[in-house]
């Protein structure tokens, strides 16, 4: 699936990769020899759900620049008013230390904010942007990405995703350890092994976190869906609505030239197609996007 934007993958690596070294270092002491320590289980899976969610916000630029293909630009080079705009746009937005400006190529009519922080943070423009806007369309999606960076939307997500990676851990053992006492039943009675141990218990913990990863997605692209709607707002609010709008209805006008048999990971997509799995997109429709917009 092309549109599961990265973040969300890499935090499903990473409760992952923690279950499987928990389990094979013994440090899953939270669970009891005959039941679960429910409060102990509860603030382990606080502390590694956030650490998973900390990780990918601390590699989101690095992960971003490798992925996307991202080459970093200056003012001194050819895309010199690119990143000037960039700046001008988060000076008004308040942003003390500039962002990062990047170019990825690609066909797509694109852009994408990310960082761990409003003063540690990378936007990026595809040359198809570049080479399909006009100077005004493209201040709009720049400042839609500089809204992004100063409303700190990388940050509130990362809390959003711990929380949610918070409840998959917790709920992936609770199921994993009502699934090993259904199967206790067929064992010796002479089998004194803890019902919760051995690699098939750790097997099921992951099955169980990347299904309940899965469920956790349709709670983070609904976070994700209203951060846009603010950014779009705070993209009218440093450009102009008139460019945010411009921007917006270009964007839909080109949404037929996407090329979607692209292997390229579409993080942080700007613009989404309504489908059956809409309620996995991280974007509202534009045309809701555009409708809200015309409203304010």
């Amino acid at each position: 699936m092309k549109r599961i934007f990265l973040f969300v993958l890499t935090n499903i690596l990473v409760m992952v990769t923690v279950s499987l070294v928990l389990g094979l270092t013994g440090g899953s002491r939270w669970l009891d020899a005959y039941g679960i320590n429910y409060q102990a289980l509860m603030t382990f899976c606080l502390v590694w759900g956030f650490v998973g969610s900390g990780i990918s916000l601390l590699l989101s630029k690095f992960m971003a620049k490798t992925m996307m293909g991202v080459q970093i630009i200056d003012e001194r080079g050819q895309y010199g008013d690119l990143v000037r705009k960039v700046h001008q746009l988060a000076k008004v937005a308040g942003i003390e230390k500039m962002p990062e400006v990047g170019i990825y190529q690609s066909p797509e009519v694109n852009a994408f904010a990310t960082g761990p922080s409003k003063n540690n943070s990378l936007v990026a423009v595809s040359t198809g942007l570049l080479q399909q806007m006009n100077a005004d369309e493209v201040e709009g999606v720049l400042a839609h990405e500089i809204a992004h960076v100063a409303n700190g939307d990388m940050v509130t997500m990362a809390l959003v995703q711990g929380v949610v990676n918070a409840f998959v851990m917790f709920f992936a053992r609770i199921a994993a350890f009502a699934l090993s006492q259904a199967m206790a039943g067929n064992r010796d009675s002479d089998d004194e092994r803890p019902v919760a141990s051995g690699f098939m218990f750790h097997i099921m913990i992951m099955v169980f976190e990347i299904a309940f990863s899965f469920l956790g997605m349709f709670v983070v692209a609904y976070f994700s869906r209203v951060r846009e709607f603010r950014a779009d707002k705070g993209g009218a609010q440093f450009a102009g609505r008139a460019k945010m709008v411009a921007a917006l209805r270009k964007l839909k006008s080109k949404m037929d030239w996407v090329d979607d048999s692209q292997d390229s990971i579409k993080a942080m997509k700007i613009s989404s197609k309504k489908g059956f799995m809409n309620f996995l997109s991280t974007h509202p429709s534009l045309d809701d996007r555009i409708a809200a917009l015309e409203r304010a």
